[in-house]
């Protein structure tokens, strides 16, 4: 059983609110991890799945059961599946505001779930559970085992890397063919799978909306509102570029990463480490998968873009800090990186307080008094303390 990064801090939120939801992918261990902090809280819990028709049952009735069973911490999974819950949910709140009465747990982002974010606004507290990071896993020995298998806990623990890839395989079949339909995508499944494929070899390239929906035969808008789809069902992330009111020309398109290195890889017939790195884009899966760590222990209210201009000045990550802290993270898949003059440009433009280069290997060595080669388990540590800092 492996601790979770954000457990410290669902604890401390149950102390105050009386709702808080967990999201994230399915198979991504919120189930899991809501039992284990109901065993950590000084309430009985009471553990309902609202895909099982046995416990859709006790709910027949749901004010009912929530009145009485008020004093209990009650843990709803699937969330998604039964919007009609949240304005019942709002009221029983509403009537007995005591901390930690609910825990949500949902397989898609509260924009997904409309329903939730209307009716339970101010009532409940969201919080992301991301895919397996360098923090949990504990071994470094398992670093390449994460990059080529991902986050998701079964096909991580997997004990073998053929289960490991069956599990993905079974994954993206379910998600695409059961999942995504039933979260209100408008796409045949046929068609979600070519333009995940799509995704997959553009991953840390900039969207072009255009160039997909000619590959695709359908329109832009249709295109835009798709990967948006996947955006909010955790499946991928749109990176947005900087846009400061700056005279440089700057890219405005957002680039886009599947979010975990493991279904990239499935997506890409990556099979072991030799594939990834003969892989004709690994610098930017390397690239994809160190933002993914880095999302995976920074706060939702730090300002994470990356930084370019028309006449080559770049900074593939811009971190910002809510104390006025601002870091430069550049991405290289090499251990003797070289850094560009548009690179030295992006940092005297953004006036960053330190740029870190992130590598592959456990080096650490200074380029220049403001800039340091580091490797990602380190500069993670470094990351922790600085977001530990600003509180």
């Amino acid at each position: 059983m492996l601790q979770r990064y954000i457990e410290k801090d669902v604890l401390e939120l149950l102390s105050e609110f009386p709702a808080i939801a967990i999201i994230g992918p399915r198979q991504v261990g919120k189930t899991s991890l809501a039992k284990t902090i109901g065993k950590l809280i000084s309430k009985e819990v009471l553990y309902i799945d609202l895909e099982h028709p046995r416990d859709e049952n006790k709910l027949a009735d749901p004010v009912l059961f929530f009145e009485n069973n008020e004093d209990k911490c009650i843990i709803l999974d699937e969330i998604q599946r039964r919007k009609d819950f949240f304005p019942i949910l709002r009221s029983m709140i509403d009537q007995n505001r005591k901390p930690a009465r609910f825990i949500l747990l949902g397989s898609a982002s509260p924009e997904l779930i409309r329903d939730s974010s209307e009716s339970l606004a101010g009532r409940v507290y969201y919080k992301e559970l991301t895919t397996l990071n360098l923090t949990e896993i504990g071994e470094i020995d398992d670093d390449k085992k994460l990059l080529l298998r991902g986050g998701f806990p079964n096909s991580f623990l997997a004990k073998s890397d053929k289960m490991s890839w069956l599990w993905r395989e079974g994954f993206i079949q379910t998600y695409i063919e059961r999942d995504l339909p039933l979260l209100g995508l408008p796409v045949s499944p046929i068609e979600s799978r070519r333009l995940l494929r799509m995704l997959a070899h553009l991953q840390g390239q900039l969207v072009n909306y255009q160039s997909l929906s000619k590959s695709l035969g359908v329109s832009a808008p249709s295109v835009k509102k798709y990967i948006q789809f996947f955006e909010h069902a955790f499946l991928i992330e749109l990176l947005e570029p900087f846009s400061g009111n700056y005279t440089k020309r700057m890219i405005r398109s957002p680039k886009i990463y599947v979010r975990d290195s493991g279904i990239l890889h499935y997506l890409l017939g990556i099979k072991n480490y030799d594939d990834f790195l003969a892989h004709p884009n690994a610098g930017g899966i390397w690239e994809g998968y160190v933002i993914q760590q880095i999302r995976s222990v920074l706060s939702e209210n730090i300002d994470r873009f990356f930084y370019r201009t028309s006449h080559g000045a770049e900074i593939d990550l811009v971190i910002n800090f809510s104390n006025k802290k601002k870091i430069g993270v550049e991405i290289k898949l090499s251990s003797s990186p070289k850094l560009t003059k548009g690179n030295y440009d992006a940092v005297d433009d953004m006036n960053l307080d330190f740029l870190y280069v992130v590598i592959p290997t456990k080096d650490y060595y200074l380029l220049r008094k403001d800039v340091a080669v580091i490797g990602l388990n380190q500069f993670i540590e470094i990351l922790i303390e600085l977001q530990n800092s600003q509180n």
